[in-house]
């Protein structure tokens, strides 16, 4: 069997932050994970690291220790500029609040990621992925005329616009109702299976666990 490179990896992450003349230990060697077409969860209570550990593992910040490698390639100390490429070119974001742009239609707000591409095919993508998520009625409607759940499915849209190896998700049916919820669950499930894209969600949700290939606890900066 050939073993695979994950798509993310972090080795021995630690993350400390000075603050009130204290040492807080975020993340404490942290050894992670995710293959290409698997959805893995990262639960755990209120302030145990799940919020930071997504943003290492999506170039929005980096670590006080340890190694990030993303689909093999160190990435751990890049710059802004290379950290913003990569992430253009490797990850797509879904988050809790969705960050939808109120004067930009359904349409316009996939394509956002893409606005300085000057490519002409960035409408015609975005609206096969609006119509992938059932949304091909709502292609022209401005976020006040969606339900919680058709913006959340905006914001997945737009998170595949730029064609991510690696989708993370910040408590993705946290503002959902949970029929809703599961239409969203089972999209991300469709898409780590039909994409082979590599998923991962933080959440406070149990109804999550049910969708993933595996559930990580993070309690206190350190993993179980």
């Amino acid at each position: 069997m050939i073993a695979t490179v994950p798509v993310v990896q972090t080795r021995d992450l630690v993350k400390r932050y000075e603050t009130g003349g204290e040492t807080v230990v975020a993340l404490d060697h942290i050894d992670f994970s995710v293959a290409a077409g698997e959805f893995v969860s990262i639960v755990g209570p209120s302030g145990s690291g799940k919020t930071t550990l997504l943003n290492m593992l999506g170039l929005l910040d980096g670590p006080t220790e340890g190694e990030i490698r993303l689909e093999g390639e160190d990435v751990t100390d890049l710059s802004s500029r290379e950290r913003t490429a990569a992430r253009k070119r490797t990850i797509g974001f879904v988050f809790q609040h969705f960050f939808l742009l109120p004067t930009l239609t359904a349409v316009e707000n996939v394509e956002v990621p893409r606005l300085f591409d000057d490519d002409p095919e960035t409408t015609a993508r975005a609206e096969r992925l609006l119509e992938r998520v059932g949304l091909g009625d709502r292609l022209r409607h401005k976020p006040s005329e969606l339900s919680g759940g058709q913006k959340q499915r905006v914001a997945i849209a737009r998170s595949l616009i730029n064609e991510p190896r690696l989708l993370l998700a910040d408590e993705p049916t946290g503002n959902l109702d949970r029929e809703t919820g599961k239409q969203i669950l089972e999209e991300f499930a469709r898409i780590k299976r039909e994409d082979d894209v590599a998923i991962v969600a933080v959440t406070h949700d149990p109804l999550v666990n049910e969708y993933t290939d595996r559930t990580v606890e993070l309690v206190d900066g350190v993993t179980s």
